[in-house]
């Protein structure tokens, strides 16, 4: 049997907010540095805005970028694979393309909320404090996640979780089958 997982990682305020629409409302460098340790080797799933934002590829990782816009093309490459799809079939394709990279889903709000039904994990850097923000990231429902670690931090805590049920990872690997 196949276990594929799809893990959405943010960093989280008290509210939900996760940004603005073009930044994100705090500066954590121990945040930063965590993203990059975890996500390293990995594939980053994130919109073109989200990607904008970042001004360019993340090295050491492979980034999909998902847009509405046909003729896309990615800018600041760093010489990273930056692949961009347009639907949920070509991203599943892509990702069927890297079995053995872990997959992150990275953002921004209506991404995470494409792909609620395909995250099988968090992890989160919940920010203790409320901020503005436009952008806010899907409610994380006790019934529905089950938290597996606590880091706590001044600012904020790392947390992880666990899809409660297997109904993530059968639609995420229901996705994959069939893109293959």
């Amino acid at each position: 049997m196949l276990r594929y997982s799809l893990t959405a990682i943010a960093a989280v305020a008290a509210n939900g907010v996760i940004g603005d629409g073009s930044d994100l409302p705090w500066h954590l460098p121990e945040d930063f540095a965590r993203f990059k340790q975890v996500t390293s080797g990995g594939v980053m799933v994130m919109g073109r805005r989200t990607y904008d934002s970042l001004g360019g590829a993340l090295r050491g990782r492979t980034s999909v970028v998902l847009t509405r816009h046909l003729d896309w093309v990615p800018t600041k490459t760093r010489g990273c694979q930056v692949l961009p799809v347009t639907n949920l079939s070509e991203l599943a394709a892509v990702l069927a393309r890297h079995p053995d990279q872990r997959w992150w889903s990275a953002g921004g709000g209506e991404i995470y909320r494409m792909l609620w039904a395909y995250t099988t994990d968090l992890d989160i850097s919940e920010v203790h404090q409320p901020h503005r923000g436009t952008v806010t990231f899907p409610a994380i429902e006790p019934d529905q996640w089950q938290e597996t670690s606590r880091t706590p931090r001044d600012e904020f805590d790392f947390v992880t979780y666990q899809r409660v049920g297997a109904a993530a990872t059968e639609a995420l690997e229901a996705l994959i089958t069939d893109a293959v």
